[in-house]
């Protein structure tokens, strides 16, 4: 059944008055309606009590790239604090795989034992998913710190080595002075690092699934002859909360929708210094038609054949505001934002597909809501 309309029940607000409350002002030098306005109370006489029926009428997502290390979409029809808590999630909360511990044997290279095992935390690493997402388990750090490999087992550690000696090349020309023809080995790279399955790892991490750097040409050290790195290390799983190189993206970040509105006509010159107030593709130029300028108070009377200044992709600006800047624009435009239209940007570090790590964001989520209401009925009891 409908819910009974209350006797001082208003008619619907308008497209124009939506539009207005769903737009926030970007004037010269403030920001202006900042306040959500969408709950119940806040206007008299409307019902904005939040209801799943509404919000799926009103929701929808829409993909403007989708790479296996990109990923750029929309969220329509959304809270901020949703968006917030999808963008945090992403950060910190998806599990990643990736190096904790280094025992390093031999490192006479000029790098510092402790800025070597930094670096090497900070390389990111694929593998099969399924053995990243089920197979493996969740490490627990020993007690001792005198033990710190205590509790490694198959399911819970992987182990990796490094074993790289520099030496001169004897095919080299003599006099040779670039040092990647004159030794081997002369620069340490990620594919130097080797994976040593144990167990059934080398059910789930074999072939194209075995676990390897990303990128394979990140650079660790240089060496010169003589010189050695020596070590193994060990990787277990973990969250961006603990530490950043857990984290399984190199950025996650949204913004809202910019609203370009051009109130008065802008043409000729103006129209050309106009569009170079935004970034490329935000602005374009049309030729004002015949027709255009025999209509009476189109503003383009005797302007046949000039250019008209027309929003093309307003997502591209980047919100400047330098147009407002000039006077003679002070009238003829006007900025915004849609408070509810969210951009996202997501940067995969490698072990998860950009648009994988969305997903995985509303599965968190999802799983801390129904944690939140057993405890409200926990406490209810």
């Amino acid at each position: 059944m409908s819910r009974p309309q209350p006797a001082s029940w208003t008619k619907p607000p308008s497209a124009e008055e939506l539009d207005r409350r769903n737009t926030i002002g970007i004037r010269k030098e403030t920001v202006t309606d900042v306040t959500s306005t969408d709950y119940p109370g806040h206007y008299p006489g409307e019902d904005l009590a939040f209801t799943l029926d509404r919000f799926r009428s009103g929701f929808s997502v829409e993909f403007h790239q989708n790479d296996q290390f990109h990923a750029s979409f929309s969220l329509i029809g959304l809270d901020a604090s949703l968006a917030n808590a999808f963008r945090r999630i992403l950060l910190a909360e998806i599990p990643t795989l990736a190096i904790e511990t280094v025992y390093i044997e031999n490192n006479t290279s000029v790098i510092q034992d402790e800025v070597l095992a930094h670096r090497l935390g900070l390389i990111p690493f694929q593998g099969g998913r399924e053995g990243l997402r089920d197979y493996l388990k969740w490490y627990k750090k020993p007690d001792s710190v005198d033990s710190p490999d205590q509790g490694c087992t198959e399911f819970n550690t992987v182990r990796l080595d490094l074993n790289v000696t520099c030496t001169h090349n004897p095919d080299a020309a003599p006099g040779e002075t670039d040092p990647l023809k004159a030794y081997n080995n002369a620069h340490v790279y990620a594919r130097d690092i080797v994976f040593s399955p144990v167990g059934k790892q080398a059910d789930y991490f074999s072939g194209d699934d075995a676990i390897a750097p990303v990128n394979p040409d990140i650079l660790i050290a240089k060496l010169r002859p003589k010189q050695s790195i020596s070590l193994s290390m060990h990787m277990h799983k973990g969250i961006g909360a603990d530490h950043s190189k857990f984290s399984p993206v190199a950025t996650a970040s949204y913004r809202l929708l910019p609203t370009i509105s051009i109130l008065k006509p802008i043409v000729g010159a103006d129209a050309q210094k106009f569009a170079r107030c935004f970034p490329e593709g935000v602005i374009g130029l049309e030729r004002i038609t015949q027709e255009e300028a025999a209509r009476p108070g189109s503003g383009y009377e005797d302007h046949a054949g000039e250019v008209k200044a027309v929003v093309r992709d307003a997502m591209k600006d980047t919100v400047s505001r330098e147009c407002l800047r000039h006077p003679e624009f002070a009238d003829k435009v006007r900025l915004g934002r849609r408070r509810d239209h969210f951009i996202f940007m997501i940067e995969s570090t490698g072990q998860w597909d950009s648009d994988e790590l969305f997903l995985e964001s509303v599965k968190h989520l999802k799983l801390k809501c129904k944690k939140l209401e057993q405890q409200v009925i926990n406490m209810a009891r």
